[in-house]
């Protein structure tokens, strides 16, 4: 595709500080409803009035002023960007969402007592929670062949030496048992001090449907949230949250420029892994940062080495493209260079490294051992969203952190939407449901939205298209009593009547996109 729409889902980790005065007696799940309410309380959305799945009830969450979602998912905090198209969008509106929420505890009184850790896995209980990565692609990639599946988990599991966020100690993946035949038997294997990505020890598959238990390198879900014959998400779990803006860049850009080799056909079969499952664990865990992997083909090889030839064969097909093409190759190449002359020289940029570095520093400081709980948790101060306290501040304070976007553009993206996607129309459909439509029985989704249960579903099947016009004619409408619901409350409707473009009066397209609205009032978004 020659444009590309982005998404990132982010879920939070929420800790809460032990309170020896014991006036602070809120759950982790109590902290998480209130924090979201108070966001909502302050108009920055609108909670949805109706059940999206059996575990989101009306006002589990909603849609923000600035086109993306809040909700809670199983307890957790998750905060879904708007559709971005472009790199620096998508960071401004990911970090837009953590200001967001870090200003909720503060305005709610309780820096002191709750953290919002931006990561993907509980140190004690060994819990994970992800971070998930869609990318928007023409129907017609090949992601249905069988090879081409295998190519992405290649290029995945090896992207995790720049993409990994790090950390102390590791987890025995416990598989989900299922018709499919997957294994449940406990996996045993020796201790590790430190490993460079939070999520590789929970991904037992190459490929699956699922996104929960039975956790894939490639998620193979086919829901595109746009229309099916036109378009496909590919929605992936593998990744680690990031605190770098250039790791989050390098994480989405990388990957999109791999999806636009496979679409031409380019990508080498000679990149396959023998097994990809054991490769991003052994990647993750290798304590002298070697890398070895071994392809399909039984020859050896290194993660960097297999991105090196990944990177050479982008920059023989797409420099040149655009400008965010050549950025994204000049800085990969760039990490990649750096990556052999050890952690040090990557601080600022990727997680993994830049905590290492830290870690390690005071680790020696202090003559502790890895899996001391003191380092544990400075772990977890890393990806604190507090400003005041997490460690990933401090580079950003010194300098060390690299910016690709700025703090005034990521407080301008908390109350308004992208640019160049439909998430703008969305944004301008909240501001006017709160400032002048808060009566409506509304129902929102990705895909579209509808005002009442009697009114036709507006669609938004084209995620390039803002929409906005559109969405204002349609308010404006209903705000004169000229929109075809209320003539015919008041019994003043014609069987031939004009509608917009928008709103057809064809009576199958009605039922095709209520039908199409309401399939999606499951676990969808881009969540």
């Amino acid at each position: 595709m020659k444009k590309r729409i982005f998404g990132i889902e982010t879920e939070y980790g929420l800790l809460v500080k032990d309170n020896n005065n014991d006036d602070f007696r809120l759950d982790p799940m109590e902290i998480a409803n209130k924090i979201k309410n108070h966001i909502f309380s302050k108009n920055l959305g609108v909670l949805d009035l109706h059940y999206r799945a059996n575990d989101e009830p009306p006002g589990n969450g909603g849609f923000l002023l600035n086109g993306g979602r809040l909700y809670l998912d199983m307890g957790h905090l998750e905060y879904a960007s708007p559709e971005c198209s472009n790199l620096v969008d998508l960071i401004t509106f990911d970090r837009a969402g953590d200001t967001l929420i870090q200003e909720a505890v503060e305005e709610l009184g309780w820096a002191d007592n709750v953290s919002i850790i931006k990561n993907n896995v509980d140190l004690e209980t060994n819990a994970t929670f992800g971070c998930h990565e869609n990318y928007l692609v023409g129907r017609n990639f090949p992601f249905d062949e069988r090879n081409n599946i295998k190519l992405l988990a290649s290029f995945l599991t090896t992207r995790q030496i720049y993409c990994g966020a790090g950390r102390i100690g590791s987890c025995d993946p416990h598989p989900f048992r299922d018709w499919d035949g997957v294994s449940s038997q406990e996996i045993k294997d020796e201790e590790v001090d430190f490993q460079i990505s939070q999520r590789a020890d929970h991904l037992p598959n190459e490929s699956y449907r699922w996104v929960q238990y039975n956790r894939a390198i490639v998620n193979t879900r086919d829901e595109p949230l746009s229309d099916p014959s036109k378009y496909r998400r590919i929605h992936l779990l593998v990744g680690d949250s990031t605190m770098s803006e250039f790791a989050t860049a390098m994480k989405m850009g990388t990957t999109t420029l791999m999806l636009d080799i496979m679409q031409l056909g380019v990508a080498k079969k000679e990149w396959i892994l023998a097994d990809s499952v054991q490769a991003m664990r052994s990647i993750s865990r290798d304590q002298e940062f070697k890398w070895h992997v071994t392809l399909a083909s039984g020859a050896p090889s290194t993660a960097l080495e297999l991105q090196v030839d990944i990177l050479e064969t982008c920059k023989k097909h797409l420099s040149g493209k655009n400008q965010e093409t050549d950025w994204i190759l000049e800085n990969w190449a760039s990490v990649l260079t750096d990556i052999l002359k050890g952690p040090e020289a990557l601080v600022g940029r990727v997680d993994w490294a830049s905590k290492y570095w830290m870690l390690s520093e005071f680790k020696n400081e202090e003559n502790l051992e890895w899996g001391d709980a003191w380092l544990k948790s400075l772990d977890l101060e890393y990806h604190n969203l507090n400003k005041e306290k997490g460690l990933f501040w401090g580079l950003e304070a010194s300098g060390d952190g690299y910016r690709k976007t700025t703090d005034p553009a990521v407080d301008h993206a908390k109350t308004n939407p992208p640019r160049g996607t439909r998430a703008h129309g969305r944004g301008e459909l909240i501001k006017m449901l709160i400032n002048q439509h808060s009566h409506m029985g509304y129902l929102i989704d990705w895909i579209g939205f509808r005002l009442s249960k009697t009114d036709d579903p507006f669609l938004m099947l084209d995620p390039f298209s803002s929409y906005k016009e559109d969405i204002l004619d349609h308010l404006r409408q209903v705000e004169t009593g000229d929109h075809p619901l209320i003539r015919e409350e008041k019994k003043e409707s014609s069987p031939d009547r004009e509608r917009s473009e928008s709103y057809s009066a064809d009576p199958s397209r009605k039922r095709r996109g209520a039908e199409a609205l309401s399939k999606h009032q499951k676990k969808s978004s881009y969540e």
